[in-house]
């Protein structure tokens, strides 16, 4: 928290010095303007003291931020430019008409300033949280270790509203833990021996005693971190194009500035006319407030996103995820539970008791939900020393040899290829077939139900603009059906292995005719799919190997509302930075063709850029409203 402090403070000091030099300025120039009204008759040279010293008084901020960037490398700054205009402008001896173009900068900056501390409040807690020590007890003393220098395999201790230091497995005690500072939700999470805990969770409850899994530089919190602090500081293909743009604009304004006084002054002779729409031409010669209202939208819809547990990774995943017309999805885990249970027996020359434990047993190696759910339903626990020649096969199933015989579990491909006849199951939503022996026993029934919300999630990503949405699974064609009939999806892909998900996607992206892909699955299990779509998201991602995967999003939690949460975000982000950009490009063009016409003053003109960047300003702040 001390380092989000000392930014904070730095914006209000900043503020706070600006205010100061700008209510001197007008103090100075009510004062100037007083004893002028009542000494009528002063010399020239007083005169021109008391018109002089409140335009150097209000030109403090903007020269202090030019020779700041000047000796940051960049000359031709925005600053510069409008003291350079106020200059000549004081020289024609239009000194009120200097002033209020300073006062006028001097306001926007302060603007500037008061909303930069409000983002800087709005800063994602996540990105401020660094474990002091940790606490491992050695020969019966409790010692606080630096976290970097705790290797794996280390027991450490976490008391009662302790923060987690880094990840781990509980192997003493049970408690609760809070998980907000990820996923958004104040709702605590129990855990207990053989549960996984994640470094950057606080524990609310009783004293945990956790082994570590991993180096603190590789941990969920570090990697969580360093993707929320390093967001921001990208750069998105609009922002290089603008800032391209801006490069080649203010040098070309410049010198048309200059073209503006020299040729029709030789034509008319009226230099000082011609020279003074010069001036106002230089006024406003740089696109700089635009890119810092754009940088301003952007932290607004990466910090909003955070604050609801879902985490961008930088500035193109946020505009590629409001660009995408088509959205992909995996089924499970992502639209259903993913804790799959067993929901009926149907067995053939075999006791229903028997027929789950035969199917327990061969799957008794494997970490895979529907074989938990297996596991979990079996009255009779097999030996698994007596389970051998196991051989799992994607997308299909798993054979195994059980006491010395072959036991088939899995779909209807699995045991077409083996030549095995069995019942046909329409009816059903997902079940798994057992052969042993080469004889068919009947299948068990499986039921992986839709998630809450999934539904509505779906007509809200139509509603937040998406053309259409795709849902994949390994599942037959009946079932995948079902699932997409639940949801309100009729574009579903069934049967798929891993590999074939990534060749759907590339045929998609073929196929789409405008905007981007999105694919929505498990960082780990669908890593290569995610990697070949324009934007991958990453939904349960609140586990160290997400973190460190590649998705360009990542869902802290399992909610898959807030993937339309997410779009909406970033389209409202983009939405800001497109119209801030245009709305200052029109007024910005306006005012250079209403200058060089002799149409506005200079006034005028940097109100109405500063009235614009304020208004542009104020509209990335509604950013934070999205819900």
């Amino acid at each position: 928290m001390k380092h989000k402090d000392i930014r904070r403070d730095m914006h209000r000091i900043a503020l706070e010095r600006e205010l100061l030099w700008l209510g001197i300025a007008l103090a100075l120039y009510i004062a100037a303007s007083a004893v002028g009204a009542v000494y009528v008759n002063l010399p020239k040279w007083a005169t021109l003291i008391l018109a002089i010293v409140p335009i150097v008084v209000a030109a403090v901020t903007p020269l202090r931020n030019a020779f700041g960037k000047i000796l940051g490398g960049k000359v031709l700054s925005y600053e510069l430019l409008i003291v350079l205009a106020c200059a000549g402008t004081a020289c024609m001896q239009n000194f009120n008409e200097a002033f209020f173009v300073l006062v006028a900068f001097d306001a926007g900056s302060c603007f500037e300033h008061i909303f930069a501390g409000k983002n800087q409040k709005r800063t994602p807690y996540l990105a401020f949280l660094r474990p002091e020590y940790v606490a491992v007890e050695q020969d019966g003393r409790m010692n606080m270790v630096d976290p970097v220098r705790i290797r794996p395999g280390t027991v450490m201790t976490v008391g009662k509203n302790e923060l987690i230091p880094l990840d781990g497995i509980v192997v003493d005690g049970s408690s609760s833990v809070d998980a907000s500072a990820y996923t958004g939700d104040r709702q605590p999470i129990d855990v207990g021996v053989g549960n996984e805990v994640v470094s950057g969770c606080v524990n609310l409850g009783n004293t945990l005693k956790i082994r570590v899994t991993g180096l603190y530089n590789s941990s969920t919190l570090v990697r969580a971190s360093q993707a929320v602090e390093s967001a921001p500081k990208s750069v998105s293909r609009r922002e290089k194009r603008f800032a391209g743009i801006s490069k080649l604009f203010t040098p070309i304004v410049i010198a048309l500035a200059i073209a503006l006084v020299i040729i029709p002054s030789i034509i008319t002779g009226e230099w000082l006319d011609w020279a003074h729409r010069a001036l106002i031409f230089l006024a406003a010669a740089s696109f700089a407030q635009p890119l810092i209202v754009t940088s301003m939208a952007y932290f607004a819809g990466l910090s909003t996103a955070v604050g609801h547990g879902i985490i961008i990774r930088g500035k193109s995943g946020l505009e590629a995820l409001a660009d995408s017309a088509t959205v992909v999805m995996d089924k499970t885990g992502t639209v259903t539970e993913g804790s799959f249970s067993v929901t009926g027996v149907e067995p053939k020359g075999i006791s229903s008791a028997d027929l789950v434990s035969l199917a327990a047993a061969a799957e008794s190696y494997s970490n895979h939900p529907i074989a938990l759910s297996l596991r979990r339903a079996s009255t009779t626990v097999i030996d698994p020393e007596h389970v051998t020649n196991v051989r799992e096969l994607a997308g299909r199933g798993i054979e195994a040899d059980v006491y010395g015989r072959r036991v088939l579990v899995g779909n209807t491909a699995l045991m077409n290829s083996n030549g095995i006849k069995c019942d046909r199951t329409d009816r059903h939503l997902s079940v798994v077939h057992v052969a042993a022996g080469g004889i068919y026993y009947g299948y068990i029934i499986i039921d992986d139900r839709v998630k809450d919300g999934a539904k509505d999630a779906v007509r809200e990503l139509y509603d937040a603009g998406i053309e259409k949405a795709v849902l994949l699974t390994g599942d037959t064609e009946r079932v995948g059906k079902a699932v997409g009939r639940a949801l309100g999806v009729s574009d579903v892909m069934t049967e798929l292995l891993p590999e074939d998900k990534v060749v759907a996607v590339g045929e998609l992206l073929r196929e789409k005719h405008a905007g981007k892909l999105a694919f929505v699955g498990d960082a780990v299990s669908d890593a290569s799919v995610i990697s070949k779509a324009d934007v991958g998201v990453a939904i349960g991602a609140l586990n160290p190997r997400a973190a460190a995967s590649r998705s360009d999003i990542l869902i802290m939690s399992d909610d898959i509302r807030k993937l339309p949460l997410a779009m909406r975000i970033c389209k409202a982000a983009s939405r800001t930075v497109r119209l801030s950009l245009l709305l200052a490009s029109v007024v910005k063009l306006a005012v250079l063709l209403l200058a060089a016409l002799g149409s506005i003053g200079m006034i005028a003109a940097v109100t109405a850029d500063t009235l614009t960047f304020m208004l542009t300003v104020a509209g990335a702040y509604r950013i934070y409203k999205v819900k």
